[in-house]
């Protein structure tokens, strides 16, 4: 891995690690769909500021649809399942459930995409599986079916970031490439319309909270949208375009330290031996994913 990946990689772990410190701040002032549909909202404008400041040319060479339904995947649905999730489970959780994605990766790639299963993939998974076992079961936080569905939540994102990374080496990076920020940008544009009715049905159903939001929560969705969107998308879609759809999740190996840290450090979340047992096995699972195949 060359220097620049390996600096675009640790920036996007602790940028994606601060994500989950942000959700459980704007969340249970804002709600579950408001805080997602504002933040691929902010993602799309900044995106767009970014762009016309950079003069990048806006062409989508002929892939604008494939980045709309690219976005739906890879930032609609998991955004609103990882905020939903953010009403039950503490930071850390969300950012050690995150870093499955790499083996929803391995599963969908040898379900769907004709990957190769070996014996590292398969033992991969398992390891994976036990270790969101032994966080659910033996955290700080007490076993309840609010928390196992918040676990599910978490997992079904990761399983759309696992089809995402796979879709995305398909319809673009295999059809000539694009530029990384115009990936982005239609990416969040479809993850806009594909939240669009979920934020239409809330608003005329409960009663809007914004009026209620303090600073800190404003920042928070302004550092979700901003930082944690709009720049890291630019650095994955760069990722995978350089590294490959696996070595790119490998971010995901590194978010759960940050999310911790940041958990603990800003929210005053407590490290406990869950956190250790269930993170070091799912970073078992990954280096079973990520370590270099014999020729």
């Amino acid at each position: 891995m060359s220097l620049p990946s390996l600096l675009r990689l640790l920036s996007l772990a602790a940028i994606w690690g601060g994500s989950f410190l942000f959700m459980r701040i704007a969340v249970p002032v804002l709600g579950a769909v408001p805080t997602a549909f504002g933040r691929v909202l902010l993602s799309s404008a900044g995106l767009f500021a970014l762009i016309g400041l950079m003069r990048v040319p806006l062409s989508f060479g002929g892939k604008f649809r494939a980045t709309l339904v690219l976005g739906a995947v890879n930032s609609g649905i998991p955004f609103l399942m990882f905020a939903m999730a953010a009403r039950v489970l503490p930071a850390g959780y969300s950012a050690i459930l995150n870093a499955t994605a790499p083996l929803m990766g391995v599963l969908i790639g040898v379900l769907g995409f004709r990957e190769q299963a070996t014996v590292a993939k398969a033992a991969s998974v398992l390891i994976g599986l036990l270790g969101v076992a032994v966080l659910a079961q033996a955290g700080p936080v007490a076993p309840s079916a609010a928390l196992f569905g918040g676990v599910a939540l978490c997992l079904i994102a990761t399983a759309c970031y696992g089809l995402a990374t796979y879709l995305t080496r398909r319809w673009i990076s295999e059809r000539g490439g694009l530029d990384s920020r115009i990936t982005a940008l239609g990416s969040q544009l479809g993850a806009v319309l594909s939240l669009l009715p979920f934020a239409a049905w809330n608003l005329a159903t409960e009663p809007p909270a914004w009026q209620h939001a303090s600073a800190p929560v404003w920042l928070a969705m302004l550092a979700l949208g901003l930082l944690c969107t709009s720049i890291a998308y630019i650095l994955y879609f760069k990722l995978i375009a350089d590294l490959g759809p696996l070595k790119a999740l490998s971010v995901t190996f590194l978010i759960p330290a940050f999310g911790v840290l940041w958990g603990c450090l800003f929210l005053g979340e407590q490290a406990s031996l869950a956190h250790l047992l269930g993170g070091g096995m799912i970073a078992l699972a990954l280096w079973l994913v990520l370590k270099p195949s014999k020729a």
